[in-house]
């Protein structure tokens, strides 16, 4: 009976240092990937929404004043 209980005291020793392996190993592919995910985007050369937000404003004022110039032309 001892020779069984250490047995499964073994295994169950065995089984929970895999675990840990698997997770570090998960861990470090999810590192991995990000890290080329990352770099993809930035050789994309990607603006920020903050970027394409200040642009489409200014052209948004630009085609105000384009507007308000070829009215002027008319009148």
């Amino acid at each position: 009976m001892q020779t069984q209980s250490t047995l499964f005291d073994d295994l169950a020793r065995l089984m929970t240092g895999a675990m840990g392996v698997a997770q570090g190993v998960g861990d470090e592919a999810k590192t991995f990937v990000r890290t080329q995910a990352d770099r993809f985007v930035a050789d994309m050369d990607l603006v920020s929404r903050d970027e394409f937000e200040a642009m489409k404003d200014t052209v948004r004022e630009l085609r105000e004043k384009v507007a308000e110039l070829e009215a002027k032309l008319k009148g």
